[in-house]
């Protein structure tokens, strides 16, 4: 019977011991997890600033360029064309511009290289067509077209851009550099149509669309005459 109460004040004395112990480690992950939330809200404001931080060194070394035009608007002239397009071409120009200083180049130069695509557009302007420049003669049309001219020979912005730029060690760069390179890479993409035969294919195209058009109104026989 002693021995029969020993072990049952035993076991009563393990299951104290085991729901203290297990009171204890839960009271433990309370506190450590208390603890980590208590650790990560004062390191908030940190992580916070330090985030906010690299954004802001972000933004200072990739800008983001602000364009802001003037609400005014100024219509120098208007005027009515009568233009009969026939013809566009789209080249692309590589232009380097350089400032040219030489032996100093590395010191004071400034050069960069521009990649321009430009569009020309030819035609004839049938504004300057009078009575004139028609005939008929026994039920043959005798037409007179004016030479055909180059409308249009500008930079596409959207696809033109710098390629690279290098300046020397004492030079922040020439501002009107970038305009010079654009106005001459205008000129010569004009330049490199009009080499291409661009006003020859234009006249082409619009006696060929003219006659097309003159015969729709019931006129089959149609001449183009030169001056």
């Amino acid at each position: 019977m002693k021995e029969t109460r020993a072990w049952i004040l035993v076991l009563g004395i393990l299951l104290i011991v085991g729901w203290a112990g297990f009171s204890v480690v839960g009271a433990v992950r309370e506190m450590t997890g208390s603890v980590r939330n208590t650790t990560e809200d004062a390191l908030r404001p940190i992580t916070d600033m330090t985030g906010g931080l690299a954004t802001q060194v972000v933004q200072f070394l990739n800008p983001t360029p602000m364009v802001l035009p003037d609400p005014v608007t100024i219509i120098r002239d208007v005027r009515t064309i009568a233009r009969l397009e026939t013809i566009q071409y789209s080249i692309e120009k590589v232009v380097t511009a350089d400032k040219g200083q030489g032996s100093l180049e590395f010191l004071f130069g400034d050069q960069l290289i521009f990649v321009a695509h430009g569009v020309v557009i030819a035609g004839v302007d049938l504004g300057d067509l009078t009575e004139d420049d028609f005939s008929l003669d026994g039920g043959v049309l005798y037409m007179q077209l004016p030479p055909a001219e180059i409308f249009i020979a500008t930079l596409d912005n959207d696809k033109s851009y710098v390629y690279d730029r290098d300046t020397g060690l004492f030079t922040k760069g020439d501002i009107h550099l970038e305009t010079a390179a654009r106005q001459v890479a205008e000129d010569e993409i004009e330049n490199a149509a009009l080499e291409d035969g661009i006003l020859e294919q234009a006249q082409i195209n619009a006696e060929a669309y003219l006659l097309r058009f003159l015969s729709a109104l019931g006129y089959s026989d149609v001449v183009f005459v030169t001056e």
